[in-house]
């Protein structure tokens, strides 16, 4: 999963794409250097941001969603944007503005429905691909909310549990857990997520991590998003061997290599 970001909060300046047309010849760079999902944000959700309004947001989204929508669908390859565009967002609003532009696409929440009431049931109405991802309390004060008292992988396996009897309520078909790293944790809160993700395997369709860049790897190195590539595909390739269906990333090329390397050492086992 290729990121895309369409505002200009993200924290690494590099997946910042403004301009429309730029945005999506990156987008389709991605697939052509193997990406299976692009990943696209109009309002960034980094810890200490504060979200822009609805409005602005899907300003952000629809211009680079219509450029998308042109070059893909020059190129003949794509008769469905099901499983090739990614939707991240938290507010229903956003998923029906995007569906009535290009139909049936994933949806990657950071708030696994508890932002938006209406999140989960227009999941389900539109039978749509769903990443629920863990956090707790929103952008500008989750890292308030670190305390874990019966530890954090017991309790967000516990909160996936949970979502996963929502979803057979509710009628969500098809769901992908996301442990949300640096999401309401410490940075040793991460790296336990990380050393126990077998834990959630069988939960949901599959698991995806986001640690490209994150702080978890550049603080804890004392260095800057922009020199994290390689500790981020070390981790990338643990995260794999651990469980990951999913890797979301910043750089396209470097994640397909260690999908490579993964699939080739689980073939000498």
């Amino acid at each position: 999963m290729g990121i895309i970001n369409t505002n200009n909060e993200s924290f690494y300046s590099n997946s910042r794409y403004i301009d429309p047309l730029v945005a999506a010849n990156k987008a389709l760079e991605m697939v052509e250097d193997g990406a299976d999902i692009i990943d696209i944000g109009g309002c960034s959700t980094r810890p200490g941001s504060t979200p822009i309004s609805i409005k602005e947001e899907i300003d952000n989204l629809i211009p680079t969603i219509k450029k998308i929508k042109a070059i893909f669908d020059n190129t003949k390859q794509y008769d469905s944007y099901r499983y090739l565009i990614s939707i991240d967002t938290f507010r229903s609003e956003v998923v029906r503005a995007v569906y009535d532009i290009i139909g049936e696409f994933i949806v990657n929440d950071i708030s696994a429905g508890e932002d938006d009431s209406q999140m989960l049931s227009i999941i389900a109405k539109l039978n749509l691909p769903y990443i629920a991802m863990h956090k707790r309390g929103d952008p500008s004060n989750m890292q308030q909310y670190i305390n874990y008292p019966k530890g954090v992988v017991n309790e967000v396996k516990d909160y996936f549990l949970s979502f996963k009897n929502k979803c057979e309520e509710i009628g969500i078909k098809e769901w992908y857990l996301d442990p949300g790293l640096g999401f309401a944790k410490t940075l040793d809160q991460n790296y336990q997520l990380l050393n126990h993700l077998d834990n959630f395997e069988g939960l949901s369709s599959g698991i995806l991590i986001g640690l490209s860049r994150k702080s978890m790897i550049y603080k804890l190195l004392n260095i800057t998003p922009e020199e994290s590539l390689n500790a981020t595909s070390a981790l990338n390739l643990y995260a794999m061997i651990k469980g990951a269906s999913i890797l979301r990333v910043h750089d396209v090329k470097e994640g397909i290599q260690i999908r490579k390397l993964y699939y080739k050492l689980k073939e000498n086992i």
